[in-house]
């Protein structure tokens, strides 16, 4: 036997016994990170937050823990591969860390927004906007497993609920969007304890058939 064809023999027999590299899931730092997000809009929604008191309260959970991380998430699944979880996490991403900038900008005079009617003009036109794209990200992913689906309905009502309330001065409307974002935030914490479970060995957790097949 040559000492080319032992090497190639080694060789073959290394890349037989070495172990598979680990694919990473960066849904589990997405939504890791998006809960204290959540869990903080919620209670500012139902008043247990008093922004107009502690203006700019929400802003270290909004930016530098969801946005920043879910950011970090985003990226991580785009070099996967992973194309539609990086796009959900990226529009999510964008709203924590854009509403961060707006809550700080009219908290602060950053954008020269005054009058109350300048100020709803332009959480009208923010919240409107994200309501659309969340409905479009809610329809395009209609092949997921329907506790998914679940999660982002009630994501689209919560901002349905806000848009409506900042329009007709509502706020009223404001405890409702308060318990609907409680409930994707307890979704999304389902799937992120399925999800940690099978990282670490255990089985899956049901999930629900997706609507669209």
């Amino acid at each position: 036997m040559s000492v080319e064809s032992d090497v190639q023999s080694g060789a073959h027999a290394a890349a037989e016994t070495a172990a598979p590299t680990p694919v990473g899931n960066p849904l589990l730092l997405g939504l890791t990170t998006f809960l204290p997000g959540g869990i903080t809009l919620g209670l500012w929604f139902v008043g247990y937050l008093d922004t107009a008191t502690l203006p700019g309260g929400m802003i270290p959970a909004l930016s530098l823990c969801t946005g920043l991380f879910m950011l970090v998430a985003t990226i991580w699944a785009g070099r996967l591969a992973m194309n539609t979880v990086a796009a959900v996490l990226g529009v999510f991403s964008a709203f924590w860390l854009s509403f961060s900038l707006l809550v700080v900008g009219l908290t602060s005079g950053w954008w020269g927004i005054t009058q109350a009617a300048q100020v709803a003009s332009v959480q009208r036109t923010y919240l409107l906007s994200f309501l659309i794209v969340f409905v479009i990200v809610t329809l395009a992913t209609l092949r997921l497993p329907i506790v998914f689906t679940l999660g982002l309905l009630f994501v689209d009502a919560t901002f349905a609920l806000a848009f409506i309330g900042v329009s007709a001065g509502n706020t009223s409307l404001f405890p409702i969007a308060g318990i609907t974002t409680f409930i994707f935030c307890a979704i999304f914490a389902y799937v992120l304890v399925d999800g940690m479970g099978q990282d670490l060995g255990g089985r899956s957790m049901p999930m629900g058939s997706p609507m669209v097949k």
